[in-house]
């Protein structure tokens, strides 16, 4: 029971509000000691556990990164670029986008998109500069429901395309339950059969994304119009 004391540490320390790192690690010292550890084993074995590791504290340095590119005009550049297009639409450009990532993740290629590294500093300010430049002064409603669309755009891609990838973990868990339950199948034939069901998510959620031009059409003839200050409020 004295390798439980380190969870008494862990919470101890959230409920006295210290710093979440070094209760974290004297939790894991505690444990490893009263586990039977020496202090240097305990060190040795925490190292080891975070360098066989390390790779997902990569994850982490896409944050301050995403953030310097977003300080240093990232979406104002990315504003210009589709103002200057004239042809794209934000239903055109979502569709294109939702196209791109279905296949990507189909490839196994799940981390070239994503909320955080593309679709906020990238996908939502160009849906909402081609929305604008058709559009000006469209109402904060408006400019939500854009962002809403190009986060929905992504997840759905994401969702429906990764099936079709063979060693992905949701094929692995969808085999495992079926066999658990008498249905042997191979992963080769979930991912066939994954094909059919992302193309009718592309079908159905693309003349959404198409139908989405008519709706903000609509919204902006009939919002008020909308002073300069809320219009960069709103951005």
């Amino acid at each position: 029971m004295l390798v439980l004391l380190g969870i008494a540490v862990l919470v101890a320390g959230f409920l006295l509000r210290l710093n979440p790192l070094m209760v974290i690690l004297a939790a894991a010292l505690v444990t490893g000691v009263s586990g039977g550890l020496s202090l240097p084993e305990t060190i040795a074995a925490f190292g080891k556990a975070f360098n066989d590791n390390r790779y997902i504290s990569i994850v982490w340095l896409v944050l301050p990164v995403i953030g310097l590119l977003e300080r240093y005009g990232l979406q104002e550049q990315a504003r210009r670029l589709i103002s200057n297009l004239r042809t794209v639409t934000t239903g055109r450009l979502l569709t294109g986008y939702l196209l791109v990532r279905q296949i990507t993740a189909a490839l196994g290629q799940t981390k070239l998109g994503g909320h955080p590294q593309m679709v906020r500093p990238l996908i939502a300010p160009m849906a909402e500069a081609a929305a604008e430049a058709r559009h000006p002064g469209m109402p904060d409603k408006t400019r939500f429901l854009i962002r809403s669309h190009a986060a929905g755009a992504d997840n759905i891609g994401l969702f429906f395309g990764e099936d079709i990838f063979i060693a992905i973990a949701s094929i692995l868990l969808i085999k495992g339950f079926l066999e658990q339950n008498g249905i042997i199948v191979q992963p080769l034939h979930l991912s066939v059969w994954a094909i059919p069901t992302a193309i009718v998510a592309f079908a159905i959620h693309g003349t959404r994304l198409i139908l989405l031009d008519r709706r903000i059409a609509r919204e902006a003839a009939e919002a008020p119009p909308v002073q300069t200050g809320e219009t960069e409020a709103g951005r």
